[in-house]
This record gives structure tokens, C-alpha cells and sequence, in this order.
């Protein structure tokens, strides 16, 4: 490969005013406008850092992307269920899920995680079980289950949630500065080159108004 790129967890950088999600994008955009085809590209639970539906809507575009435009080897661990029929429109695409074995002891339902990559993707999460395998008080777990059990009644996840939610105001092409902006090494930036930069972008800006 030519390049190995990693979208591996996510924090806050207060210093800079940028919230966990601002992070992951940013350095999301980077790999997107930087790899080619033969890039290796390593994304752990894409939107995670904003709401339910936006998070998947941006997995799911993001996944089209890389699909369609760059053709690179990327995997994606995620908890969006959805993005599993993917694999039935990206030719190139394969689902693939860590074996979980559900059994019973003296009546009380119990996980095992195998530690096995298997084909197929998972029918559901099981993080009220891993709560349980934390410690946490039976109390919550009972009323977490009960509340999960309500929203998906109420709201049913399906393959038509990404179309169903999706955003309502049209989107254009990105702004050039954005696209910039996104391949920008900023960490490689002196103080004086990053303000020249944006001296650069005002009078594009002035010129454009």
C-alpha cells in the first residue's frame, strides 16, 4: 500500500475548541481527500460522535465514497445495523461480525464472546449485556432494557431509516475553502504560515462577494 490511514478513537481538543466529533471529521476529511486506491484505510465507529441518524447517514455516505470514488481496502467497525445492506448494492462490500454464543444458566440468560470473526453481520448490539458484565446496578439494567424495548417498538430501525431521516435541506458541492481545509496538514503549520493562509482565504473571500 501506499498509505495506511486510521480513524482510531476520539477526544475532545479544548485547546483548540474542537469537540470530539469536530476531531473525528476533520480527520475523516483528510483521509478522504488523501488516499487512492491503494491506500489502506482503518475506521472504528464513524459518527459516533453526534446524533443516532446523523452518525449513520455520514457512515453510510462515507462508505458509498470510498466504494465508488477511491476503491481503496478500508474496514469499518461499527454499531449502525443498517449499514450491513450496503452489501447488497457495493459489489465490493462484505459484511463480517465477531461470533457471540447466547445461552442460559439457572435461568439467567448469558453472552460468551468467542473472539471469532465469522461471516454475516450481527442481528443486534448486546451492550445492556456488557453493562451487566461491568457491574452495573440490576436496577438499571432492567429499566435500560425496558427503555430500549419501547424505543424500538416505537421506532423501528430498518433499511429505509438512512431514506426516512434523511437531511431535508438540499446540499451543494463544498466550498472550495472547506475542501482546502480538509487537506490542510495543520499540525505541520507554523504560527505565521497557518495566519498567511488565512489571509489568503479573506481576500479570496472578498473577491468572490
Amino acid at each position: 500500500v501506499d498509505r495506511v490511514y486510521t480513524r482510531i478513537g476520539a477526544a475532545d481538543n479544548l485547546a483548540r475548541g474542537r469537540s470530539t466529533f469536530m476531531v473525528e471529521m476533520t480527520e475523516t476529511a483528510t483521509i478522504l481527500n488523501t488516499a487512492t486506491a491503494r491506500s489502506l484505510i482503518l475506521l472504528d465507529e464513524m459518527g459516533r460522535g453526534t446524533s443516532t441518524f446523523d452518525g449513520l447517514a455520514l457512515a453510510w455516505a462515507t462508505l458509498e465514497y470510498l466504494h465508488g470514488h477511491i476503491g481503496a481496502r478500508a474496514l469499518l467497525a461499527t454499531h449502525y445495523h443498517e449499514l450491513t445492506a450496503l452489501e447488497r448494492s457495493l459489489s465490493a462490500l462484505r459484511n463480517f461480525r465477531v461470533e457471540v454464543v447466547e445461552d442460559s444458566v439457572g435461568g439467567e440468560a448469558r453472552i460468551t464472546f468467542l473472539h471469532q470473526i465469522v461471516a454475516g453481520g450481527a442481528d443486534r448490539s448486546y451492550g445492556i449485556n456488557v453493562a451487566q458484565l461491568a457491574g452495573l446496578p440490576p436496577s438499571i439494567l432492567d429499566r435500560a432494557a425496558e427503555v430500549l424495548a419501547r424505543r424500538e417498538s416505537d421506532r423501528p430501525l430498518g433499511s429505509g431509516s438512512v431514506v426516512e431521516h434523511q437531511l431535508t435541506l438540499p446540499l451543494g458541492p463544498p466550498h472550495p475553502v472547506m475542501v482546502e481545509l480538509g487537506r490542510l496538514q495543520v499540525d505541520g503549520m507554523t504560527p505565521l504560515e497557518a495566519l498567511q493562509k488565512i489571509a489568503e482565504w479573506q481576500r479570496q473571500a472578498g473577491e468572490n462577494s
